[in-house]
């Protein structure tokens, strides 16, 4: 029974979605189940201890909507929250984390430059993954908290968008960061913004991808993968206005959905 489960997957809002899309490209048999928690977000101006709570409450809605494993697509959940989680639950748990270990090896200036939110680069594990890499290369961050409402907003790939990129990434590429790590999902949809602003001064490193394969790995290691050859469905929630949710995740699905109310119960 448990191969019949879902794989479940929750962010601030639908940033997240940049990691779905990812596991339905690699593991297209697998049901998913995606929580866009928009009247929570956004998470990078939380405390963490109220992150805490919130993660937790969406991993239980998840297991009651039968996940059998949990993706925390969001840096600032992860970097916050999955030991906490891991602790607490028995089902496996995935996070995101900034790509600072493959930008430290193909840097050739020895400077790479991290966009995240405030909360993942203010969180004790974010200064710890910091921490292992700062002898091999110059981690110069920077905290992006308009990328976020960017993407909410459907204002992502703009005049405006490219104004705020500009902004950001440059002070980086002064400095001479031969690598830009995205360090929150929501920013995978503003990567044709960012790509602009960067041009071919950097290479621009997104966790989307490996993220789905350890999710495979993971699937495999436990015995959870799916037997069968029919496509797998999906399912979104939002613990906010449904209506405007399912606007903005049918744009950045690029195809028609249907997005439940959930509520939260703590």
């Amino acid at each position: 029974m448990k191969r019949k489960k879902s794989i479940g997957i929750f962010d601030s809002g639908v940033g997240g979605l940049s990691i779905a899309r990812a596991i339905k490209q690699l593991l297209p048999d697998e049901n998913l189940v995606y929580f866009a928690d928009i009247e929570f977000s956004p998470y990078g101006n939380k405390p963490q201890k109220t992150i805490n709570q919130r993660s937790e409450d969406i991993v239980n809605f998840l297991i009651k909507q039968d996940c059998k494993i949990v993706v925390m697509a969001c840096n600032t959940a992860t970097v916050n929250s999955i030991s906490d989680l891991r602790s607490k639950f028995s089902i496996p748990i995935i996070g995101v984390e900034p790509a600072i270990k493959p930008a430290a090896l193909q840097s050739k200036t020895g400077v790479i430059g991290v966009l995240a939110t405030e909360q993942t680069l203010e969180s004790a594990s974010f200064q710890l993954l910091k921490s292992k890499h700062i002898q091999k290369v110059n981690i110069e961050t920077k905290a992006c908290p308009k990328f976020v409402s960017l993407v909410e907003s459907l204002n992502h790939d703009n005049k405006q968008a490219l104004e705020i990129a500009e902004q950001y990434i440059q002070p980086l590429l002064s400095k001479g960061c031969d690598q830009i790590v995205l360090g929150c999902t929501h920013f995978s949809f503003l990567r044709s913004t960012i790509d602009r602003v960067v041009g071919k001064e950097a290479n621009v490193i997104d966790t989307a991808t490996p993220v789905a394969m350890q999710v495979k790995r993971q699937l495999h290691h436990n015995d959870l993968k799916k037997i069968s050859d029919v496509e797998g469905v999906i399912e979104f929630w939002t613990s906010g206005d449904p209506i405007k949710a399912t606007e903005s995740i049918s744009e950045l699905w690029e195809q028609d959905v249907n997005v439940a109310k959930a509520e939260l119960i703590t």
